[in-house]
C-alpha cells in the first residue's frame, strides 16, 4: 500500500488549482506524465486519448478565444494547459494495441460505439493524467468551461480528434484555492450487495 504522504499527494490533500506560481513545467515532466499514465487500463487497451500540451504564447493565444470567461485567467496563467481529447479513429491502432482479438472489427462503421468507447476511455485516461501529474509533484486545474466545437475546429481541423476537457498543470498558488467542498460519505454514494 502507498504510504500516507503518497495518498495525500494524489488524493486527500490534492486540490483543483485556480492560480499558478511562476514556475515552468519542463518537457521532461510532460513526458514523464505520459509515461506513467499510459499504463493505466482502458477497455480492450483502446488508448484513445490524445493530449495537446499548450505552453507557448502563440498556443495560448490560440486557446484563449475558446475559453469561458471564468477560465481565461486560470488557463492563461498556467505554465501548461493540456487539451484532453479522443481520437475518433482509435480503432485503427487496435491490431497493435490488442493483437489477440480482431478488436478493430468491433468498431469499424459503428459511430455510436466509437463515440461511447472513445469518450469513456479517454476520460479515464484524463483522470490517470491528473494522477500521474500529481504523482510527480505537479498540481492540476481541470476545466470544462470552453467551446469544444470551436476549439476542435481550430486545434484539430481534420475532424478526427474531439476534445473532452482541458487541464492546467503546474505549481498551484495555494492562496487562490477555495475551501474544500464537501464530499458524499460512503453510505450516500455506495452500497455493498
Amino acid at each position: 500500500m502507498l504510504d500516507e504522504k503518497a495518498l495525500q499527494t494524489i488524493f486527500t490533500k490534492a486540490r483543483s488549482q485556480n492560480g499558478w506560481l511562476d514556475k515552468t513545467v519542463s518537457n521532461e515532466q510532460i513526458q514523464q506524465i505520459y509515461e506513467l499514465m499510459k499504463f493505466a487500463p482502458t477497455a480492450a487497451n483502446t488508448c484513445p486519448a490524445r493530449i495537446t500540451f499548450v505552453q507557448s504564447d502563440a498556443g495560448k493565444s490560440k486557446l484563449k478565444p475558446h475559453l469561458d470567461d471564468g477560465n481565461v485567467e486560470k488557463a492563461m496563467s498556467a505554465p501548461t494547459v493540456a487539451i484532453i481529447a479522443y481520437d475518433t479513429e482509435f480503432y485503427e491502432k487496435l491490431d497493435y494495441l490488442f493483437p489477440h482479438a480482431d478488436a478493430k472489427s468491433w468498431y469499424v462503421g459503428k459511430s455510436d460505439k466509437i463515440k461511447v468507447a472513445g469518450l469513456m476511455n479517454a476520460t479515464l485516461q484524463g483522470a490517470y493524467f491528473m494522477l500521474a501529474a500529481r504523482s510527480i509533484g505537479l498540481d492540476c486545474g481541470p476545466m470544462g468551461g470552453f467551446n469544444a466545437d470551436t476549439l476542435d475546429a481550430d486545434f484539430f481541423p481534420d475532424g478526427k480528434t474531439k476534445s473532452i476537457f482541458i487541464c492546467a498543470i503546474g505549481y498551484g498558488d495555494e492562496s487562490k484555492i477555495f475551501p474544500r467542498s464537501p464530499r458524499l460519505n460512503f453510505d450516500q454514494a455506495c452500497k455493498i450487495i
